[in-house]
């Protein structure tokens, strides 16, 4: 099991980047949601601070800006950890073991679904079928997916990941 490819460095949040970032979409009907999708691929979440401006930005009030970021579960409202990882719960996973490995690594991690680990490393999501049923049970790390996964392998995988968080804050210095 090969760890997934680093994932691209994302911007810290600033009201005056994000202005930007959606302007593109400003004379869109309808298109609240294609900014708030630009917002997380550029922050990694929606920051509440753009709230007011997006509700400026499209004409609607913040509680309805609000109410698409709570409705859709793929927003995040919080900065993730340096690595999102999803853990498939779908029936076939669960035929094949998840249930337990969804154990075994919540308490690897010492978190649970939709929280961060506390040195800010990992993010555990649950996700409803990674389409690779076959492999079955699958954890995907960032965009890398990976198959027939216990919870020894996924304790090396985390290892590696978590070294070269390490070695790049130490590669920064």
């Amino acid at each position: 099991m090969m760890p997934a490819a680093s994932p691209a460095r994302l911007q810290e949040f600033t009201l005056e980047v994000a202005t930007a970032v959606v302007q593109e979409f400003k004379d869109q009907p309808g298109a609240l949601i294609s900014a708030l999708h630009k917002l997380q691929e550029t922050f990694g979440y929606v920051d509440e601070a753009a709230m007011p401006m997006l509700g400026k930005l499209f004409n609607v009030s913040r509680a309805e800006v609000h109410g698409v970021t709570s409705f859709y579960h793929d927003f995040r409202r919080s900065k993730p950890g340096r690595y999102t990882i999803r853990v498939c719960q779908a029936e076939a996973c669960q035929a094949m073991g998840s249930e337990a490995l969804t154990a075994s690594i919540k308490q690897q991690l010492g978190c649970d679904f939709h929280e961060t680990t506390a040195d800010g490393n990992f993010t555990l999501e649950k996700v409803y079928c990674l389409g690779n049923c076959a492999c079955s049970p699958n954890v995907m790390v960032d965009k890398q997916t990976y198959g027939r996964v216990t919870a020894d392998s996924f304790k090396k995988l985390t290892t590696v990941l978590a070294g070269k968080v390490s070695s790049s804050k130490e590669g920064s210095k």
